[in-house]
């Protein structure tokens, strides 16, 4: 900083200034210190400023994997909604272990982030503890708690199972399946069971039977696993008309399988997926799902966290609040009414 000064002429608390505030000093001063920083590649101290700040800028964004094109946009959608406040993400990944993801918040705390992300609202009580004495904001995403740590913004996984259920049974379908992961194993991905859940529900309020719900493999699902799945259903229940999976990965190996085996959607049996994955969309036939504007849910939780830093720096009460960003299904070619298959 004092080179940056002498090269500059100017104070180093006046480039200190420029650095934290550069509203306060003039442009023509502003430009001198940021073009002698430029000429002399200064990186300034965020840690040594952080200690008298209290602030770290950066937020830690923890996501189930990095290979889901969701959640890839969910931090695309936060980090450019937090750029301009020169805010930076650092991002880890649990592969839907709870056990993992009390290690990383751990892990990211001791460095002091100045909010956490975390998808799911469900934890182990050791990451719950931390997170509500981090004395930080923290916003819980992809589902919509009851009762957040402190914030949330995400949607109803159970009423997106609830959703499709009702969509394949006003096609007229009655044998009806569902496919999903285990949650006894190490990796479980609550959300999608709890899109099983609403599934199951709406079925058992029909007066129908959810036996052809498949439970089977770790998360996170895959093409692999729709094709599994499938076959497990249709061992199981050949006559099956209608069959729902937790993501779109799922039903495009389901799909696969279908054409292995000679039986035609929609006209021998209705698919739908969630997620809205570009493949989803690409398929022949394109695949019927539930939409989450993924990045859209990114930037409303920059958005909150944003005014909940700026009110807090202002040392304004914040009350907890919950973001519902909704869902939509989209009805494509692989779900048909079930006359068509008489």
């Amino acid at each position: 900083m004092h080179d940056v000064s002498r090269l500059a002429g100017v104070s180093t608390m006046t480039v200190s200034r420029v650095l934290a505030d550069p509203d306060v000093v003039s442009e023509a001063t502003r430009i001198k210190v940021m073009k002698a920083i430029e000429q002399l590649s200064y990186v300034p101290d965020r840690v040594a400023g952080s200690l008298s700040s209290r602030r770290t800028n950066f937020i830690t964004a923890i996501l189930p994997t990095l290979t889901n094109s969701n959640f890839a946009d969910t931090a695309q959608g936060l980090a450019e909604a937090m750029r301009p406040a020169d805010y930076q993400l650092l991002i880890g990944y649990t592969m839907y272990r709870l056990e993992e993801e009390e290690r990383i918040i751990r892990a990211m705390l001791a460095r002091r982030p100045d909010a956490i992300v975390v998808a799911g609202t469900t934890h182990t009580k050791a990451a719950t503890e931390m997170m509500m004495r981090a004395g930080i904001p923290i916003v819980e995403i992809w589902d919509t708690p009851e009762h957040p740590i402190d914030h949330a913004v995400g949607f109803s996984n159970y009423e997106v199972g609830r959703a499709a259920a009702l969509h394949l049974l006003s096609l007229g379908h009655r044998r009806i399946g569902a496919l999903g992961s285990r949650i006894d194993s190490d990796a479980k991905d609550l959300r999608g069971e709890s899109r099983l859940a609403g599934f199951s529900s709406v079925l058992r309020e029909a007066g129908l039977s959810d036996e052809l719900v498949i439970r089977e493999g770790e998360a996170p699902v895959s093409y692999d696993h729709g094709a599994l799945t499938l076959g497990i259903l249709l061992n199981k229940a050949p006559d099956v008309e209608a069959v729902f999976a937790v993501s779109d990965i799922s039903a495009v190996g389901a799909l696969m399988e279908c054409h292995r085996r000679g039986i035609k959607v929609p006209s021998d049996l209705s698919l739908m997926g969630f997620g809205d994955f570009d493949i989803a969309r690409q398929c022949v036939p394109a695949i019927t799902t539930i939409h989450i504007d993924a990045e859209l849910l990114g930037r409303r939780t920059g958005e909150l966290l944003l005014q909940v830093l700026g009110n807090r720096t202002a040392s304004e009460s914040v009350t907890t609040s919950a973001v519902n960003v909704g869902f939509e299904l989209v009805s494509r070619e692989t779900t048909a009414p079930a006359r068509a298959k008489r």
